[in-house]
């Protein structure tokens, strides 16, 4: 198998949260969460402001099963919460190690919410993974407390381009290691 097998997206019950597929219905909340600033500078590629048309091209690359990546909504809809507040991503790298990416709206920031969405892809593994990899900017403290609260080592510092801010940025790397 390599890296260029595609995997059925499945459906992923946590203890709060739900990961599932991306929907057409989700445009609106994505737009909504993805034009705060606040959420796209935490992120490497999401623009500022967001373009027309790059929510619907999102959902689209989501389901056509050609990406390296599956992409699930976080979903709390079954604690009577909203049925998105933010996308956690597996992107292949090879057979057996992933890059973990995502991003949470910013009213669920410090309720535990991201570190569950970390957790659940790790703790399901849909793809069979070894190893897992993230990457955090080094001005967001709080996003490393979470990869380290679910098991990650830091392993070094790197740079990387972030749209929104139109400039690199230093980055700590962090891997975690099943089995």
């Amino acid at each position: 198998m390599n890296a260029m097998t595609k995997f059925p997206l499945t459906v992923i019950d946590g203890d709060t949260l739900m990961l599932r597929p991306l929907k057409t219905v989700d445009v609106g909340l994505i737009e909504l969460y993805t034009s705060d600033a606040r959420v796209a500078k935490m992120t490497s590629n999401i623009p500022h402001p967001l373009p027309s048309g790059t929510t619907e091209a999102l959902i689209a690359r989501a389901g056509d099963g050609v990406h390296q990546q599956e992409i699930w909504a976080l979903d709390l809809s079954a604690q009577d919460g909203p049925d998105l507040i933010g996308l956690i991503a597996l992107n292949r790298l090879d057979e057996d190690q992933a890059e973990l990416k995502g991003w949470v709206s910013p009213a669920y920031w410090n309720t535990g919410a991201a570190s569950d969405a970390v957790a659940e892809p790790i703790n399901a593994n849909p793809l069979g993974n070894k190893t897992f990899f993230a990457s955090i900017f080094q001005d967001n403290p709080a996003s490393a407390k979470v990869l380290t609260n679910v098991g990650f080592d830091y392993i070094g510092d790197a740079e990387t381009y972030v749209v929104a801010r139109a400039a690199n940025l230093a980055t700590w790397t962090y891997l975690r290691k099943l089995g």
